[in-house]
């Protein structure tokens, strides 16, 4: 019996898993997880699980029971320290190992730590453990602080407001979430923070922080201190890829993959989610994505080219990433970088629905922010699919905004 191997409990992790059974995988399947949690998601930590809306049990991605059903070996609390990928024996912190017919790695990423020390009362959110302690704090009262202009910083922010704190958003960078939105659309972001309640000090650094937790201070380099009860700091984050250190395999930010997500050098190892950075050919270059749609996609990809390696399926996704913030749901497809958009349909500074789209040099829609507007981002997901013209698909969409006399309710 051939056995796959998963390592990390990340959504990559445990949707290959299940891919690899629901497409017929009769071999053993063993999914080794660090933390002594049954998998979770991650999106909801800094939204649902803040504010209360949601618990443990509410984001489970895989429970015992159902690992038990699906007859994939669930082991829990056990990292993984080393790889042989010649041997094909992966050794964990018990002092066990394990043989595997392929690997799968799975490890996903870890916040990046702040700089400023370990100091009670400053959190980053990455784990199910630490948004609980988030959570305490947060209950507590207080003014916030979040360091860091992110999608997850400004989700905290968001929803430290929604718990009716009193929160300061501070970041380098003169306008939140610029990795994701053009830079007219981060200006609408940023008013909207505003407009809820947020204090946005941009293009402005942290030198230290100090103090203990109810009674933290934040100090800027231009020397504004700000006096915070909780911290968030929010400043990116780094693949957990040490424990693949003297493997042999390329791990340069991620292990490096190909086409099919298999770590280069090798066919029976591959990478999925934030800790992979595959061979992208729309790029012509190897790109990492953080995104929770990517861990997804790229699990069913994985799983397609195990079960089936004599027909090997190119990783050719359309990123697409969402967030809440103070009521907006924002969506992000395909490349949304610049300095503006090629056509706007709404006003960003007035509605609370608009769509931002942007067009290539080759009259193709290249990508789109869309806010509380689900029916346009349906079209404009499937017209990076199919690769719609420009000329074809404006009129359409111009003609969706035409009609669109009162917001919708549903998708």
């Amino acid at each position: 019996m051939t056995r796959t191997l998963i390592v990390g409990g990340s959504v990559g992790g445990v949707r290959t898993a299940q891919a690899l059974r629901a497409g017929g995988y009769d071999g053993e399947i063993v999914l080794a997880e660090a933390e002594a949690e049954a998998p979770y998601d991650k999106p909801p930590l800094s939204k649902g699980l803040l504010t209360g809306s949601s618990g443990a049990d509410d984001i489970r991605l895989l429970t015992r029971e159902q690992a038990d059903t699906a007859g994939i070996g669930l082991r829990l609390g056990v990292r993984a320290t080393g790889l042989e990928p010649r041997g094909r024996l992966v050794s964990f912190d018990d002092g066990s190992s394990i043989g595997y017919d392929h690997l799968v790695v799975a490890t996903g990423a870890a916040a990046r730590r702040s700089p400023w020390g370990d100091i009670d009362g400053v959190h980053v959110v990455r784990t199910l453990a630490g948004a609980d302690a988030l959570r305490t704090d947060l209950l507590g009262g207080g003014p916030l602080v979040v360091i860091g202009a992110g999608f997850i910083g400004a989700e905290v922010a968001s929803t430290g407001r929604r718990l009716g704190l009193d929160v300061t958003m501070a970041d380098p960078q003169t306008l939140p979430m610029t990795r994701s939105l053009s830079t007219d659309v981060a200006g609408a972001a940023m008013a909207m923070h505003e407009a809820a309640g947020v204090r946005c000090l941009m293009g402005v650094g942290v030198t230290g922080i100090t103090g203990r937790k109810g009674q933290l201070t934040v100090t800027l380099d231009d020397g504004t201190e700000l006096r915070a009860a909780t911290v968030v700091v929010g400043i990116g984050a780094v693949p957990n890829d040490g424990w693949l250190a003297g493997s042999g395999l390329t791990v340069e930010n991620g292990v490096v993959c190909d086409e099919y997500c298999r770590a280069v050098g090798t066919t029976h190892v591959y990478a999925v989610g934030d800790v992979a950075r595959w061979f992208d050919r729309a790029r012509g270059a190897h790109v990492r994505a953080e995104h929770w749609t990517n861990a997804v996609d790229q699990a069913a990809c994985v799983a397609h080219n195990i079960l089936r390696p004599g027909n090997l399926r190119a990783y050719e996704p359309v990123e697409f990433v969402w967030s809440d913030q103070h009521g907006w749901k924002i969506q992000v497809v395909g490349d949304t970088s610049g300095s503006a958009a090629t056509t706007l349909l709404g006003d960003p500074t007035a509605d609370r629905r608009f769509a931002a789209l942007y067009a290539d040099g080759q009259g193709l829609l290249r990508g789109a922010v869309v806010v509380n507007w689900p029916r346009v981002m349906v079209q404009c997901r499937k017209a990076l699919r199919e690769g719609t013209a420009w000329s074809d698909l404006e009129p359409g969409l111009r003609a969706v905004a035409n009609a669109a006399s009162r917001p919708e309710t549903k998708a």
